[in-house]
């Protein structure tokens, strides 16, 4: 499972001896390790070094050639426009907008959501 994340040279190491984004990596392949139906990302990338938020990107992306259901919770736009077949938008625990991404990011329909995507596109 770790090659699978790309951490096969770490099969020996401790977790201080890792950085964040590999500690991440390591949490995904033990949740692979259970061959999931479905697994939950909330904000995986919200606690990282900006630095390492790509390879951690980059993982979650290859998990989609898995059949593996993703749900991600995440503020990376750009990534969830790239990836998402479905995009549900949120505000105040609310649900407000979902949808194709396509239709969510090119032409949402609430103007929360219009708002929100204005100021980070």
């Amino acid at each position: 499972m770790l090659a699978r994340v790309g951490l096969a040279d770490k099969v020996d190491a401790y977790p201080r001896q890792l950085s964040g984004g590999q500690q991440q990596r390591v949490a995904i392949a033990r949740a692979l390790a259970l061959d999931p139906k479905v697994l939950l990302f909330d904000e995986p990338t919200s606690a990282l070094d900006p630095e390492l938020v790509g390879e951690v990107l980059d993982v979650i992306k290859g998990l989609t050639q898995l059949g593996v259901t993703l749900v991600v919770v995440t503020h990376e736009i750009g990534f969830a426009r790239e990836v998402a077949d479905h995009v549900v938008f949120l505000c105040e625990g609310q649900l407000i907008e979902q949808g194709p991404p396509e239709q969510v990011f090119h032409h949402p329909r609430h103007p929360r959501t219009a708002a929100f995507l204005g100021k980070v596109l």
